[in-house]
């Protein structure tokens, strides 16, 4: 039997100290159920764990759970499978809704690679009855043809086979493949195919309006993820000098990050000083040395317990934006400002992105950047705004705006060197990134603990850092 006390999770005769605001099953219980009321009637959902991958050798990567498993189950290990029933089914020890299959216990695997849940943790723990090893599955009397609808996810070629394993999650996925007759349409054998209820579309409209809409659980989480973000960014603000290294950069907002709880980055952190931050999604990060007249882009995310930010800021190194780059970062900011102001229920994302490339295009032909406000341009080559959560680019529904969403209003303005204007704008790059919450009647900002305009940046800029003390010797071979 498992229990929670002040903090300590005891499994068995192990006692485990664990944060004490991770999810709890009953949010994870109510997730199924929500999902339950949207599914057809006589249909079963399906979800596999993400699968493990393989960095070099004989070492992984960190494993991240599928996020769509891990909403419904809390669940963080590999090689599962998830069915969750419409009705209530029958049988031989009774009803059942959901059959969760885990992977088994194994002494030796967990000396090496740590602690598993197991069928009787995934009970205890998660509160999910219905769960036993992998192993189980393959001769589970499931009759998939009864069915209307098999609803699951198609698959992606990326699992890797374990020999050894005849549970792991591509032995899972072989397993239902053949007890549901996937890919047995145009059987050239002479095979007859099973009843062809499969769906792999309708289930990623359901959970996308299900993960689109935050619950208050989920809204803590996120909250924490983001004030952690901000202060990453406040606290380089203040570390900010020339000299840097992107990598120092990123370091400081990770380190950051790990002091305020946060497990993980949401996404590869990105750090471009001058020409690199017009590199959208530029995560290279080594440039060695940031001289005095360059601005950094810095958009990087803390993870909390599963829950992402997205938050992005750009200063100027030497703490005081040149006239260029204060033309461009003001404009990038009243762009923002005057689409986040039109955030309600009811508002689309595309009148908000749309309003903000009309202050941009105006604004850059003030400027002399472009000829004419419906000149094409690769300026601001991406869109406005996008949901956040269990992944940065999360799952929702983007027509109108609803009473719970968590989006990100983030506009930008990227003028690489060798671009077709006056060479004074070259290498100026301003993304200015901000996460919000839309409420009842409007928005809450989220993440306004990171200073947004100019003044406010230069201001902050000014103060001192206690990593000004934080000095190393010289490495031998240089620097």
């Amino acid at each position: 039997m498992t229990f929670m006390l002040s903090g300590f999770f005891v499994l068995g005769q192990e006692s485990i100290l664990l944060p004490s605001d991770y999810l709890k099953p009953e949010f994870h219980k109510g997730r199924r159920e929500a999902l339950r009321e949207k599914m057809p009637e006589n249909s079963v959902a399906v979800f596999f764990a993400n699968p493990v991958r393989n960095r070099a050798n004989d070492v992984d990567y960190v494993y991240h759970q599928d996020p769509n498993l891990y909403y419904l189950t809390g669940y963080k290990e590999p090689h599962a499978l998830l069915l969750i029933f419409k009705e209530e089914q029958q049988g031989e020890n009774g009803t059942y809704e959901e059959l969760f299959f885990v992977q088994e216990r194994n002494m030796m695997g967990e000396m090496w690679t740590g602690r598993r849940l197991g069928y009787k943790g995934a009970r205890d723990r998660l509160g999910i009855m219905n769960s036993m090893n992998g192993s189980v599955f393959k001769d589970y009397p499931i009759d998939f043809e009864k069915f209307d609808k098999i609803l699951f996810y198609d698959f992606n070629n990326d699992v890797r086979d374990n020999p050894r394993d005849q549970a792991d999650l591509y032995t899972l996925i072989e397993q239902f493949k053949t007890k549901v007759g996937y890919g047995m349409e145009a059987n050239s054998l002479g095979v007859e195919p099973k009843k062809n209820n499969l769906d792999m579309s309708t289930l990623d409209q359901y959970m996308s309006e299900l993960r689109g809409i935050k619950t208050p659980e989920e809204l803590d989480l996120l909250r924490k993820a983001v004030f952690i973000s901000t202060v990453g960014q406040r606290e380089v603000m203040k570390a900010m000098k020339p000299g840097l290294s992107e990598t120092e950069i990123q370091g400081i907002h990770e380190f950051v990050f790990k002091k305020y709880g946060s497990e993980y980055e949401g996404y590869p952190s990105i750090v471009g000083a001058g020409n690199n931050g017009c590199i959208l999604h530029y995560i290279d990060n080594n440039k060695p040395e940031i001289n005095s007249k360059e601005m950094v882009l810095m958009d990087l995310g803390a993870e909390y317990h599963g829950y992402t930010a997205d938050v992005t800021r750009t200063i100027p190194v030497d703490g005081k934006f040149s006239p260029e780059e204060k033309a461009i970062y003001d404009l990038v900011y009243k762009s923002q400002q005057e689409s986040m102001d039109m955030a309600k229920p009811g508002v689309t994302f595309g009148a908000m992105t749309a309003h903000s490339r009309n202050v941009i295009n105006k604004g850059l032909v003030e400027l002399g950047i472009i000829k004419d406000e419906t000149e094409r341009h690769l300026y601001y080559p991406h869109g406005l705004a996008h949901h956040i959560g269990l992944d940065v680019h999360d799952k929702g529904t983007y027509g109108q705006l609803e009473e719970n969403m968590v989006i990100t209003v983030e506009p930008g303005i990227y003028i690489p060197e060798g671009a077709d204007c006056d060479p004074k704008w070259w290498g100026i790059a301003v993304r200015i990134e901000d996460d919000i919450l839309i409420t009842k009647d409007g928005y809450e900002l989220l993440s306004s603990f990171a200073p947004r305009t100019t003044e406010e940046i230069e201001e902050l800029m000014k103060e001192a850092s206690p990593l000004d003390a934080f000095t190393l010797p010289e490495l031998k071979g240089g620097k």
